[in-house]
């Protein structure tokens, strides 16, 4: 948050994330096992929450070891339980459009627990970026199922309420260790539930291998890295509207890459969404004025580090008297 050119490098990086996780719906689809979510959700979290422990090479030490478990819960385990729920119960159309609502949520977390008061504009891209979300996806036709909007919705604020917990108890512990807590922590509750609920893991062939390494490696790792990066160096809303680009990358990446239809509907919505993400993202005009003043204070400390010429005493030229002169060139003959 210190200036534009670094503001905008921290926005481009957090966005990985929402994009790396909407490329994960294509290759779910395309793939992955159909039947068995909850062992694709351990195998996707796992061995990402391993590969970035053997980079950190940090383990949990006092009360993180607990902690781990309940951000695990809630960001990664429990998430992945009510995801799995919600998508069985609600069209996708729906389920996606709840799941942006993470970008008010995470504003209110935040004004709560971290005392950062939500900006106008901000709450503005969230709305338009939200509105952008329902005109792309749709509600889907027949009933809602109300169990299914209570879950999701669950899911929801479940995940935002873990991420602001992140970043008010982790504000110390760098991205990559602590996304490898979290993703390994999630991991354990989430292996007892996939076995009484799906049984035993899946067979994997070599397109399914290909596909979870895809999830894990860039989907999972990579993305919680990129996200709780932003959340330590942005604003709490910004990371939340900037996440809007999730289903954006799902539907652009549906029509490239699987023939799903584009038609107005989804450039309307995509257009509002990306509106709502730049207004969103837009710095404050106190941030700005105090960057300004920051950057006056700074050319002010250089310049009066630099000698002032006016004020150092000139200095005689010195000249020899003649009979120095004389002497020093000798008798003449």
């Amino acid at each position: 948050m210190e200036d534009k050119s670094s503001r905008l490098g921290w926005i481009l990086f957090t966005a990985i994330a929402p994009i790396a996780w909407g490329s994960s719906y294509v290759v779910t689809r395309q793939l992955l096992p159909e039947d068995a979510p909850l062992w694709g959700g351990l195998l996707r979290a796992l061995p990402a929450g391993l590969i970035l422990l053997a980079i950190s090479r940090r383990l949990p030490t006092g009360s993180w070891w607990w902690r781990s478990l309940v951000l695990g819960a809630l960001n990664v385990g429990g998430f992945f339980v009510l995801i799995y729920i919600a998508g069985q119960r609600l069209p996708s159309g729906l389920a996606a459009t709840l799941m942006s609502t993470s970008a008010l949520v995470m504003m209110l977390f935040a004004w709560g627990m971290l005392r950062q008061k939500p900006r106008m504009v901000a709450v503005l891209g969230a709305l338009v970026g939200l509105v952008g979300v329902a005109v792309m996806l749709g509600f889907g036709g027949g009933p809602v199922d109300l169990w299914g909007v209570v879950v999701s919705l669950g899911a929801m604020v479940a995940s935002s309420f873990g991420y602001i917990l992140t970043s008010r108890w982790g504000s110390d512990i760098p991205a990559v260790t602590m996304s490898s807590w979290q993703l390994i922590g999630g991991s354990v509750l989430l292996i007892p539930v996939a076995v009484l609920v799906e049984g035993a893991p899946p067979t994997l062939t070599p397109a399914s291998a290909l596909g979870f390494l895809y999830v894990s490696v860039v989907a999972t790792a990579l993305a919680y890295v990129a996200w709780f990066t932003g959340l330590r160096r942005l604003p709490a809303g910004v990371v939340g509207v900037v996440g809007l680009l999730n289903p954006v990358t799902g539907v652009l990446l549906g029509v490239a890459l699987a023939g799903e239809a584009f038609g107005l509907s989804q450039g309307i919505g995509l257009a509002l969404v990306l509106g709502g993400v730049a207004l969103g993202s837009l710095p404050s005009m106190s941030g700005i004025r105090r960057s300004r003043v920051r950057k006056t204070a700074v050319r002010g400390i250089r310049r009066s580090n630099l000698p002032d010429m006016s004020r150092v005493p000139e200095v005689a030229p010195v000249t020899r008297p003649i009979t120095a002169r004389v002497a020093l060139a000798g008798p003449r003959h």
